[in-house]
């Protein structure tokens, strides 16, 4: 695997030219400096918030908390910790074995940290588990084994990647603008799921349109928040971060 160092307006690759992709090469994922590159920011992770499963623009409880919940990022730029379950951090070794096996068996991969595009007039982000050559990327899920067996008994024969990473690997490929991604589930003593999807222009159509109608809201949103805060003379308060001794 090649670490791929931070890259500005240029897709690595032969005959590379100025392009709206962004590659943040040199970002960790999961640092402090990953996190304050997302910050604010819509990423393909969570187009799930803002896109239905029939690929309609989401109105409901998540959509507005996630509008709220980058809003204040937007307005503090602070990011609130979330918690990490079991499961995440099983996934976060996986990750290695997983690209390890990938690189033998199928294809050499780059990895990088961060992947931002902003030709739609807002940036939307994605955090690539891998670039493969210049148009393929992967995309690891670390897999409890009942699903990873689900998975080869429902999705490899019809090469068709379960439903609910769709919308993240539709996004990831239009935000990195990359041909196609291998889905990889992952799940330590079971054999490996290499699942290929190409990018469909219907569905990132329908992502786009969520996203533009998302942005549209947060800036509403925004003028009003500042507008509240003027005519109502609130008091401004300054963060403290306490440590809970239990």
């Amino acid at each position: 695997m090649t670490i791929v160092e931070h890259t500005e307006g240029l897709v690595p690759g032969p005959a590379a030219k100025a392009s709206s992709v962004r590659i943040h090469g040199n970002l960790v994922q999961g640092s402090d400096e990953w996190i304050a590159a997302r910050r604010g920011m819509l990423t393909a992770s969570e187009t799930k918030l803002i896109v239905t499963p029939t690929f309609k623009v989401a109105e409901n409880d998540k959509q507005r908390a996630h509008l709220y919940e980058l809003l204040a990022q937007r307005i503090t730029g602070y990011v609130e910790p979330h918690y990490i379950s079991d499961d995440m951090l099983r996934g976060m070794e996986d990750e290695f074995d997983a690209l390890t096996l990938y690189s033998q068996h199928y294809a050499p991969t780059e990895t990088v940290g961060f992947i931002t595009n902003d030709k739609w007039g807002f940036t939307l982000g994605y955090s690539p588990d891998g670039l493969v050559g210049t148009d393929g990327l992967v995309e690891i899920k670390s897999r409890r084994q009942r699903f990873q067996v689900e998975t080869f008994v429902n999705h490899v024969i019809p090469k068709a990647i379960p439903s609910e990473y769709l919308l993240q690997v539709q996004t990831g490929m239009m935000v990195s603008e990359r041909d196609w991604c291998d889905l990889i589930s992952y799940s330590g003593g079971l054999p490996m799921a290499v699942i290929r999807v190409h990018a469909n222009d219907e569905i990132q159509e329908n992502i786009l349109t969520a996203a533009e109608k998302f942005e549209a809201k947060l800036t509403e949103a925004m003028a009003r928040y500042r507008e509240a805060v003027a005519v109502s003379g609130a008091v401004p308060t300054v963060r403290v971060d306490r440590e809970i001794v239990l």
